[in-house]
């Protein structure tokens, strides 16, 4: 990787860090404030969320037939989901130490907070609860997954491939041979220290 695209993807790293920053602060100022683990509404927005909270059978009549009727399938899901977060846990757990690498931080990416919208009622509060869990499941396997493959295999495909991780930028080009066990002996270092 050349000077230049290094230069511009620290940029870029650092501009999404501020871009983060940024809206986070906006938001925590707005209606609400974060105390631990709780989220504080200010109390009149919070009188407004009552009023708009739909009762469970307003919502049973309103509510789509096609996803009350597809909803089995939605989540059976669960069952494979609990067993990838077991298993990605233990290699995590048992093989990063060995390997030197810091862990991700499961808490970081499955993050339940929608149950404290007072606009949603116990099914949609479900609902809330089963989707944070899946995205955040799948975005914790993926960055246990981007440093595994940092560990092993920094190198960038020939072929463009959609979705790829952040860490990914900075991998090795196809075919950059010149020390390679040297760099990325690097790689594994820096994986060390990474949080």
């Amino acid at each position: 990787m050349n000077d230049r695209i290094r230069h511009l993807l620290d940029q870029m790293s650092a501009l999404e860090e501020d871009l983060s920053v940024a809206l986070h602060e906006q938001e925590a100022s707005a209606i609400f404030q974060i105390k631990g683990k709780r989220v504080e509404f200010e109390h009149s927005v919070r009188l407004a969320h009552r009023r708009l909270k739909i009762g469970f059978f307003r919502w049973v009549v309103a509510y789509r037939p096609q996803n009350l009727i597809t909803g089995p399938i939605i989540y059976s899901m669960i069952f494979p989901m609990a067993i990838l977060d077991l298993f990605v846990s233990f290699y995590q757990a048992t093989c990063f130490p060995i390997y030197g690498v810091a862990k991700a931080r499961r808490a970081d990416y499955i993050v339940f907070d929608r149950q404290q919208l007072e606009y949603l009622n116990f099914v949609e509060k479900f609902h809330c609860t089963y989707c944070a869990y899946g995205s955040g499941l799948i975005a914790y396997v993926a960055e246990i997954v981007a440093r595994t493959e940092e560990y092993f295999c920094p190198i960038k495909h020939a072929r463009k491939v959609l979705g790829t991780h952040a860490r990914y930028a900075r991998f090795l080009d196809y075919g950059d041979a010149p020390d390679y066990e040297a760099r990325l002996e690097k790689f594994r270092v820096g994986l060390g220290a990474k949080k």
